[in-house]
């Protein structure tokens, strides 16, 4: 595909397919290439801006990108500061080769990353380690699920913006990372939060850290009796998740109380059964005679009430 350049603008010539993006570029001292308005591109081949040494900010956002070879932004792309992704992606499956193109990239000086309303679930490991430059990271509108601790590990972010995804909670190890991190801005709301015991760490972290932007806007999702609770007003008690150390040491207490009197009428059970063994002895003994007894007398009467029956089915047929 041929593609016209000037210094502040591009897209594809008109009528031509975009399924492969392999530009030959009419200028190497461009500084921004805007979004191809139409057609769609589906393929980034490799070294497709290896002829852009001076470009500044690159737009693929709107576009159906199912193939990003891992070379595609190759290796001299350092004045690069600005990437639009948003909305590019065709499915989950183009994420692993974007994020191993991103890795081999050399985006040393890349500032802003937009990688929004892509359906993305879940950021693969190493996706922005080597990013170091990395100040605005966009993940609006996706359906992550969970942030590692590793994440974003190495970064030093001025603004993350995970507004509308799909996170019920934030674990301790993750919200620590943030907070190595003391130039970031963070946004959560409308997010799913889930206000069992799992969200203590980041309601406690909430209301020590000023780095989320948006923590007066955050509300429990789940469960209803909790529905539109601020996170930053919940509380242990309210989760219901600790009970009080003193309560604990008096619960301990009674369990112990209760085992030792059990033990001790255990023992006293015993002990008076071996004094009184001999009379036990006895006690079943008789027991056991008059229920033989017992048995005996039923065993008669109905043998005398089966010869009575008899006697009288033989004077009926005489």
């Amino acid at each position: 595909m041929a593609a016209a350049m000037t210094r502040s603008s591009w897209s594809p010539a008109c009528g031509q397919p975009a399924a492969s993006l392999k530009a030959v570029w009419a200028s190497r001292d461009a500084h921004r290439v805007p979004a191809p308005f139409s057609p769609r591109i589906a393929t980034v081949e490799t070294g497709a801006f290896s002829v852009l040494p001076s470009l500044r900010s690159l737009d693929l956002s709107n576009n159906r990108l199912a193939a990003v070879h891992p070379d595609a932004f190759g290796a001299g792309n350092s004045s690069l500061w600005a990437l639009n992704l948003s909305r590019a992606l065709h499915n989950a499956s183009a994420l692993p080769p974007l994020a191993a193109a991103i890795a081999r990239g050399g985006f040393r000086n890349l500032s802003r990353l937009e990688l929004a309303s892509n359906g993305i679930v879940y950021l693969p490991p190493g996706l922005f380690s080597g990013l170091a430059g990395l100040r605005h990271l966009d993940l609006r509108n996706n359906s992550l699920v969970d942030i590692k601790s590793t994440t974003f590990a190495g970064l030093d972010l001025e603004r993350l913006d995970l507004t509308a995804n799909a996170l019920k909670t934030l674990r301790a190890e993750a919200l620590a990372e943030l907070g190595r991190q003391p130039r970031l801005q963070l946004f959560l709301r409308d997010n799913p939060f889930v206000c069992s015991c799992d969200i203590e760490d980041l309601a406690g972290w909430l209301n020590r850290s000023r780095q989320a932007a948006d923590a007066e806007q955050l509300t429990c999702a789940f469960p209803q009796a909790l529905q539109n609770t601020s996170l930053l007003a919940l509380a242990g008690a309210q989760l219901g998740c600790h009970s009080s150390p003193h309560g604990e040491r008096a619960l301990q207490t009674s369990y112990a109380l209760l085992g030792a009197v059990l033990g001790l009428l255990g023992v006293a059970f015993l002990f008076v059964l071996y004094l009184n063994r001999r009379g036990l002895k006895g006690w079943v003994s008789g027991t056991r005679g008059a229920c033989r007894s017992l048995l005996e007398e039923r065993r008669y009467r109905y043998e005398m009430r089966a010869e009575s029956r008899a006697a009288r089915v033989s004077a009926l047929a005489m």
